[in-house]
């Protein structure tokens, strides 16, 4: 009976310990994936950003260049007073195509900027659960024997990095 008294705290103790281990590795492991996403957005921003940006900005040359062009090529042309108000009409307001893309454009930057808000937020709660983990007491003790140290929460280390990526069309 004295064996037992003895036995039930000690099997009580390392099944806690245990469970304190495995749930800060998989918290750990969640912190790592967390970054993980973290670099998959930046990544992402990084391979859409520039090829849109060069879309948009082709298109925008080539459309003014046709209106330069069909302007051009009236002029010779011999074309009654009551069309050529008309086309000065049209020519003074033209429904841009390029305008749409724009729009497109900003739609997916401000999209990229919010999956990469997103996976930031992600990433500083996993090391928000983690450290509360590893840092509260008695599973400190755990963290301590074995070497579970606290993720550091993203943080722009400079003024450069807290800008947005410039986009010059």
């Amino acid at each position: 009976m004295s064996s037992l008294i003895v036995l039930v705290p000690v099997l009580l103790f390392f099944g806690w310990a245990t469970w304190a281990y495995n749930r800060m590795v998989q918290a750990r492991n969640q912190q790592a994936e967390a970054w993980s996403g973290v670099d998959v957005q930046l990544k992402k921003r990084s391979d859409l950003v520039p090829p849109l940006v060069e879309c948009v900005s082709a298109y925008r040359t080539h459309e003014a260049q046709t209106f330069r062009d069909a302007a051009a090529a009236r002029q010779p042309a011999e074309v009654t007073r009551e069309l050529r108000s008309l086309i000065a009409v049209a020519e003074a307001y033209p429904e841009l195509k390029a305008a749409e893309n724009f729009r497109k454009l900003m739609g997916q930057l401000v999209a990229i900027e919010d999956d990469l808000q997103y996976a930031r937020r992600y990433y500083n709660g996993s090391v928000r659960d983690y450290r509360n983990l590893t840092e509260s007491f008695p599973a400190n003790l755990i963290a301590g024997i074995f070497g579970f140290q606290a993720g550091a929460f993203f943080e722009v280390e400079s003024a450069l990095e807290r800008a947005n990526p410039e986009v010059r069309l």
